[in-house]
């Protein structure tokens, strides 16, 4: 069975950091939600569908109507699995009681909230609409829609935040009770607001050893409250890990559709042009914009490296040619010496130090 994502890409306004393909181009919703739909009934084959994923951008800035189409195509063209995990991006603040409403009409099970912190002054700094009063009531109204599986998005590593800070937003997300929790350290992407703020020296990025103390905090205090880390940026309860992500960690086709999507069958890549007037354009007019590559096998020992390291599970070795097993060997020899990789059951793992050096580790036993 294939995951299947669908971009939506409008956001009310951009946050300083974001480097996903957005627009808040609104005016456009159902033009692309019509092209959504013409895309999947062009390019459908009857595929068995396991998980589905609203991603964005915001997928809540849709219309109630436009999000019921959306499902009405999905459920149509696809053969999705009764059990399947349907996951809908949204933010606090569009979290309202018409919105539950409405939510609890669409086959949305799992709801991914993008908190990223609790403190009204970073959210400000990110341009993020919500504000940290909101996050609470969210979560609560969520529930009372019938969602039993919640998950949160946090960001740590915010200019002259302290570890102290940090601690007091992982309590409070702790608190909320939810079943899944993503956390990541801000990044400065070439191309973003924050990038620009970061090299006209209007802000600076936090001391490495300070970003290094927040993540370990992090994975404590998770571990404590009982949460499996599951991959290195994300914990879940058991039983409530994210199937669709795991999609893509463990190599399986996944099928994107929107505006910026990629797709992958095992054997190829394939892309939608980044750009919702080209998009657009493309579909109505019977010639989408897509552009495809086929996976030669270093590139795809490269994907598998770059996404099983990712997980608890780690690199499978019997899974490799042997070619590829002795050269990830002989190029791991010294994280597994210096104690950042371990080898068991015929599986390369980071290990807990190994985890903030991970993009290292991982370029290194990349092919070239």
């Amino acid at each position: 069975m294939a995951g299947l994502y669908i971009h939506i890409p409008f956001c009310a306004s951009r946050c300083v950091y974001c480097g996903f393909y957005s627009t808040t181009q609104l005016e456009l919703s159902q033009r692309y939600v019509d092209a959504l739909c013409s895309e999947m009934q062009s390019r459908s084959s009857e595929q068995d569908v396991s998980t589905v994923y609203l991603g964005g951008g915001t997928p809540s800035q849709l219309s109630f109507q436009q999000l019921e189409q959306l499902f009405i195509y999905i459920y149509k063209v696809y053969r999705v699995d009764p059990l399947a995990e349907v996951t809908m991006e949204c933010n606090p603040d569009d979290v309202t009681q018409q919105f539950v409403e409405s939510l609890a009409e669409l086959p949305v099970n799992r709801v991914s909230m993008g908190v990223q912190t609790f403190d009204d002054r970073r959210l400000h700094f990110l341009c993020r609409r919500h504000r940290a009063g909101q996050i609470a009531p969210a979560v609560d109204a969520l529930r009372s829609s019938g969602i039993g599986n919640i998950s949160i998005d946090l960001m740590y590593g915010f200019p002259n935040e302290t570890l102290s800070e940090w601690h007091r937003d992982v309590t409070e997300a702790l608190s909320l009770g939810v079943e899944h929790i993503s956390a990541y350290a801000l990044q400065y992407e070439e191309g973003t607001a924050l990038y620009r703020m970061l090299e006209s020296g209007e802000v600076s990025e936090i001391d490495e050893e300070l970003e290094r103390q927040m993540y370990f905090d992090l994975i404590d205090r998770l571990a404590s409250a009982g949460y499996e880390h599951y991959e290195i940026s994300n914990f879940a309860q058991a039983g409530y890990r994210s199937h669709h992500n795991s999609n893509y960690w463990n190599q399986t086709p996944y099928i994107g559709l929107g505006a910026a999507a990629h797709s992958f069958d095992g054997v190829d890549r394939q892309w939608n042009v980044s750009s919702i007037s080209e998009y657009i354009k493309g579909i109505e007019s019977g010639s989408p914009r897509v552009d495809y590559e086929r996976l030669d096998e270093a590139t795809h020992y490269n994907d598998l490296v770059m996404t099983a390291l990712r997980t608890c599970d780690g690199l499978s070795l019997q899974g490799l040619r042997p070619q590829q097993r002795d050269y990830c060997l002989r190029m791991a020899q010294k994280y597994l010496s210096c104690g950042w990789l371990q080898q068991t059951d015929d599986h390369l793992k980071l290990t807990r130090d190994g985890l903030f050096v991970s993009d290292m580790i991982m370029a290194e036993l990349m092919m070239v």
